[in-house]
């Protein structure tokens, strides 16, 4: 029989969520996921204004994330920008994830 896990299960994500609130608090507030499904993981997503990562480059530049670990792609037909990092803080995975509406294409005459 599988074991139900308890929110001490969770403590991890938790406390890396606690440290990041009392050692960063003038970070631009992010979306925060802590899932039973990843107990190890605290994901922060951004949904941020057209063509702007800034809450993500706030955010990744106080993790130490390399820029060269970031990864970019394009989704939605091309209109939304995606960035995503990774790092280990407080005993605990921290995805970053950030997402902007891509400026439409400027058509030729």
């Amino acid at each position: 029989m599988n074991e139900i896990l308890t929110l001490e299960g969770l403590s991890a994500p938790l406390l890396a969520l606690r440290l990041l609130a009392l050692d960063f608090p003038h970070l631009p507030a992010p979306v925060v996921d802590v899932s039973a499904i990843y107990p190890d993981r605290l994901a922060l997503s951004f949904h941020e204004s057209q063509g702007a990562f800034t809450s993500f480059e706030a955010w990744r530049a106080v993790l130490g994330i390399d820029p060269s670990a970031v990864e970019f792609h394009v989704q939605c037909n091309s209109r939304t920008g995606v960035l995503k990092a990774q790092a280990t803080y407080g005993g605990a995975d921290i995805e970053l994830t950030a997402f902007t509406q891509v400026p439409a294409p400027v058509g030729v005459a």
